[in-house]
């Protein structure tokens, strides 16, 4: 028993004494760790493992004993069951089991649930794609566990990390009840934010930024590469054979976004009939790789076309277009940050967006005018190259400042 859990505690030395702890993200006190099933959903490459790590680095050490990280993609277990590791851990005086990349391991869904029984003692976090459905997995695991999702870093986040300028965390209706307040504390604290910002739209939103602008955007290139082979093939249904289909859509989005759907003509672009694409903007959706606007969210129909599609998040438009243009990269932002507590409609005949069924927010360059909502309660313009607030024009950067 012994020698077949030395590999494991190998590896988990390895790999939780080489973790960065640089970039600790504000979530990882929020994660309620001492629940017995906890789930850490998200996209490719926004920090998932490396906040998993960091956490049992500081609670637990180096060393194996009553922790446990495996890498559910590990070798070990093309010869092991999970049933079966998990067992010789508790029996070895086991407390709390981590989980990464849950998804890689076929039958993870029912396994976890029979753990769960066997060892109610034993805590259970694990980690997933943003595509793993707790609710209609094999094992219905929906009672049970506690689900976070996360996000790749907000322009507060990245301010802190890269800049070593920490700002507080304000709500969105902090910043619009009072953005004076704000933008004055922002000014103190970080000095002038607009050229950070725009370093944020081309480099801030994952946290693999080293310097190098090209190396980055090839390594987004590579996390869309690996969501629309490997995990849209393995949790959307979609045919290996049409993953080339999905890539040229994504870049045919990226060069003709902000995109109000057409759905002939994108199926005659891409060959295909128009509930397979509508199909496959419901699936990248999910991914992470697009956002879907509809006019009216609470109406929405599974197969109903969407009334705008985005690229997930700036970063990603920037690594994909040929050309970005700027108007749709600052809508691309604010659907994006916006996007992680909120719910985002698309504004139609009154603003560009629609904030939770109250707000209406029009979004442009630093001349954009009241003239589209002046007669609208609770309306805002989101300027660009902007530090301070004019009655209700607010800096779009401001809607950085939420999580």
């Amino acid at each position: 028993m012994q020698l077949i859990m030395d590999s494991l505690f190998k590896k988990h030395r390895l790999f939780i004494s080489q973790v960065n702890m640089d970039i600790v993200r504000d979530m990882i006190n929020k994660v309620s760790w001492e629940k017995p099933l906890v789930s850490i959903r998200g996209s490719r490459g926004v920090g998932k493992t490396t906040m998993i790590r960091q956490y049992i680095r500081k609670t637990y050490g180096v060393t194996p004993g009553e922790a446990l990280y495996c890498v559910m993609d590990s070798m070990y277990f093309t010869k092991n069951s999970l049933l079966d590791m998990a067992e010789r851990f508790h029996l070895m005086g086991g407390k709390h089991l981590f989980l990464d990349e849950v998804h890689k391991y076929e039958n993870w869904s029912k396994e976890i649930k029979e753990l769960n029984d066997l060892y109610p003692d034993m805590k259970i976090t694990f980690s997933g794609s943003s595509l793993i459905q707790i609710l209609n997995a094999d094992a219905d695991l929906s009672r049970r566990v506690l689900t976070y999702d996360m996000a790749g870093l907000s322009f507060r986040e990245f301010v802190r990390f890269y800049h070593g300028k920490d700002l507080p965390v304000w709500t969105l209706e902090q910043v619009l009840d009072n953005p004076d307040a704000v933008c004055d504390e922002v000014l103190k604290i970080v000095g002038s934010p607009q050229k950070l910002f725009e370093e944020y739209l081309r480099v801030g939103y994952y946290p693999f930024y080293d310097g190098n602008e090209m190396e980055y955007y090839s390594r987004i290139e590579n996390v869309v590469q690996f969501i629309v082979d490997q995990e849209m093939t393995l949790f959307c249904g979609v045919d290996p054979a049409y993953t080339r289909k999905i890539k040229a859509m994504m870049m045919y989005l990226a060069d003709n976004l902000p995109y109000e759907v057409n759905v002939s003509k994108l199926s005659s672009y891409l060959e295909l009939n128009k509930q397979t694409v509508l199909a496959y903007l419901s699936s990248m959706n999910r991914a992470e790789l697009i956002s879907l606007l509809y006019s009216d969210n609470k109406s929405v129909t599974k197969m109903q076309r969407p009334d705008k599609v985005y690229i997930h998040n700036p970063n990603m438009l920037c690594a994909l277009a040929k050309n970005v243009n700027i108007g749709t990269l600052r809508e691309c932002f604010v659907v994006n940050q916006l996007g992680v507590n909120h719910e985002v409609e698309y504004g139609k005949t009154q603003g560009d967006f629609k904030i939770d069924g109250k707000w209406i927010f029009e979004v442009g360059g630093a001349d954009k005018s009241f003239d589209q909502i002046a007669d609208i309660p609770n309306s805002y313009v989101l300027a660009d190259s902007m530090e301070f607030p004019i009655g209700k024009k607010l800096p779009l950067w401001i809607v950085g400042l939420i999580y």
